[in-house]
């Protein structure tokens, strides 16, 4: 969190109590969550936080790349602090986002980008990996056997 803050800082952010509540709520919660739901659980906190300024405040992060946009089954936008890298599994049927890490996700990640370098030329600043498909939940709602 102490480096977040300083990143706003190096880019001559203003460390405001919205933006700290905010950013403070997504480092806590792993919740993926909407603007909305944002605006909601900080209410009592911050009684006039409005929509529109969590909306601009988490725009300004995903922008910085504190904070990654996630679109979901459903077609709603999420977000998701970055503070240990991983990735998000989506169910296409419940919209739920999932954190997936591991022991060596770095090491992919960082291939993952060399590999594309090597076959676009792109000069890489950075990506977001999401994979798609049934929750063990959906599967088993819909009486899906995986084996």
């Amino acid at each position: 969190m102490d480096q977040t803050l300083q990143v706003l800082k190096e880019h001559r952010l203003r460390v405001t109590p919205q933006r700290h509540i905010i950013l403070a709520y997504l480092a806590s919660h792993h919740n993926h969550p909407s603007v909305e739901t944002i605006r909601t659980a900080l209410n009592k906190k911050l009684p006039n936080l409005g929509a529109a300024t969590v909306y601009n405040t988490l725009n300004t992060f995903v922008d910085l790349g504190l904070v990654v946009e996630l679109q979901n089954g459903d077609g709603s936008t999420h977000y998701d602090y970055f503070g240990d890298p991983h990735y998000h599994a989506i169910c296409t049927n419940c919209g739920r986002i999932t954190d997936v890490t591991y022991d060596g996700f770095n090491k992919d990640e960082r291939k993952l980008e060399s590999k594309t370098v090597e076959l676009t030329g792109y000069m890489i600043s950075g990506n977001h990996m999401e994979v798609y498909g049934l929750c063990p939940t959906c599967q088993k709602k819909l009486r899906i056997n995986r084996n």
